[in-house]
């Protein structure tokens, strides 16, 4: 063959593109960069001591440096089983969630529901997007609603796209509504309550203060999402949209409302029993075996039928139930290898110098870089608290200011750290690479990056008690 025949052999081969790798790609990256910092930072740790209230909370000025463990070479690949062990509680919540909806995806009284909503509503769907938004906020707001996400985005996914919209706007929906809810919290308990518990403060104290903040910082990010969809609507032919499916127009039937009675039933059990009775991922799984085996009697499928659904909204699910374990084997790695501790007490030490207000701010920004490390609402406020409040009331911050710059770092950063396990969950449900959330979410994450700082600056100055 001639140099001018390879060539030309070459020229015609397709070339390769390179994409945004996988998602355990990332995530494993982000494992091996967590080991190679335990080379690089020095180990140590706090004292904890059991607080009167039941916590264990880190003691103020007791960190001292301890010998560490750095990671081996076998570490990285550890971490992933490890990370499973850690998050299986989330992992197990998303597979039977996920095959329980895939038993009511089967019995097509979804593409139905879509059809009569969008006929009621002559074309004005996307009312819809500000209104299940307000619930979400609502959620993250008053019960810190956040994994429990992940059930609505299976859900809601094929119903967007039934709806003309795309699996950003289905994955949106859900997270950006109850992690603005989530970040601006008036009542949340697992972060407003540990944390003002941790500072002496009334439980819910400054009540009024946080509800305008809340509308402020929901109101945007509602109003973000909802031009977003109303863009997608509107221009579906432009490859923004994902592809509209095709809607069953036939009137439901007296089998089809009990399916929907079950499901509308299984979600305000969920609801009432996570207010009322402190419910958790455990009882939320069997609320949804209960469901699935309820939708499956009225669809009049055969026992076998329903647990063959059920196994296809397993394997609907998998990547994203698996994807929780990866994100957990970054903590691991840190945690194992000491260095959590260490970088809270440097970052302690640079704001500790600043002027007040300054070290205000700077209060939010490190908490919202440890959030990143410790994505656990109240996990991070019985790490940080103990040492924020005395810095605050050294510097001559109130420590209402403490607990709102606590709240806000904890909460913007949760739908874009890919330590968070059940957001990556949530994309990966959807079908929306982090890559491409991170491209859309920017100008959001920057715009409530403002509001948060101008948050705790307007709560300095009016030193907000």
């Amino acid at each position: 063959m001639s140099h001018l025949e390879r060539a030309a052999e070459f020229e015609a081969a397709p070339r390769r593109q390179l994409g945004f790798p996988h998602i355990f790609v990332v995530l494993f990256t982000f494992i091996c960069v967590a080991a190679a910092m335990t080379y690089l930072i020095d180990a140590g740790s706090y004292e904890r001591v059991l607080s009167e209230q039941g916590k264990t909370v880190v003691v103020p000025g007791s960190y001292a440096a301890i010998d560490g463990q750095p990671a081996t070479l076998l570490t990285p690949f550890i971490a992933v089983f490890e990370g499973m062990k850690e998050g299986s509680s989330i992992i197990f919540f998303i597979f039977i969630s996920g095959g329980a909806f895939g038993v009511l995806k089967a019995t097509g009284v979804l593409q139905k529901l879509v059809a009569s909503i969008s006929r009621s509503l002559s074309g004005h769907d996307i009312i819809l997007i500000p209104l299940l938004m307000l619930l979400f906020a609502i959620g993250g707001a008053t019960f810190g609603l956040a994994e429990e996400t992940i059930a609505f985005i299976i859900i809601l996914a094929p119903m967007m796209r039934m709806l003309g919209y795309n699996s950003m706007v289905a994955a949106a929906v859900p997270l950006v509504g109850a992690g603005a809810g989530f970040s601006a919290a008036f009542m949340n308990p697992f972060t407003v309550g540990v944390a003002q518990d941790i500072a002496q403060l009334p439980m819910f104290s400054g009540m009024g203060l946080r509800v305008v903040y809340w509308l402020v910082f929901v109101g945007v990010s509602i109003a973000f999402v909802t031009y977003y969809a109303a863009r997608v609507k509107s221009t579906p032919v432009s490859g923004v949209a994902g592809g509209q499916d095709v809607l069953d127009e036939s009137p439901l039937s007296h089998s089809d409302r009990l399916i929907l009675s079950a499901f509308a039933g299984s979600i305000l059990l969920i609801a009432y029993g996570v207010i009322r009775h402190g419910w958790y991922i455990g009882e939320m799984s069997g609320v949804f075996l209960l469901m699935s085996i309820m939708v499956g009697a009225f669809a009049r499928m055969s026992p076998n039928e329903i647990a063959e659904q059920f196994v296809n909204g397993l394997k609907d699910i998998a990547m994203g139930a698996l994807v929780v374990g990866f994100a957990f084997g970054i903590l691991i790695v840190l945690k194992n290898g000491s260095i959590l501790d260490t970088i809270l007490y440097h970052l302690e030490q640079l704001i500790g110098g600043m002027p007040p207000v300054f070290t205000a701010v700077g209060m939010f920004l490190v908490q919202m870089l440890l959030n990143c490390l410790v994505p656990s609402g109240s996990g991070q406020a019985a790490l940080t608290m103990p040492l924020m409040v005395p810095l605050a009331d050294l510097v001559g911050v109130t420590r209402q200011t403490a607990v709102l710059a606590f709240q806000l770092g904890d909460g913007i950063t949760n739908i874009i750290t890919p330590t968070s396990g059940y957001f990556m969950a949530g994309l990966s449900v959807a079908g929306v690479s982090w890559s491409k959330w991170i491209k859309w979410i920017l100008p959001l994450f920057l715009i409530q990056l403002m509001l948060a700082a101008g948050m705790v600056t307007l709560a300095y100055y009016i030193s907000w008690s």
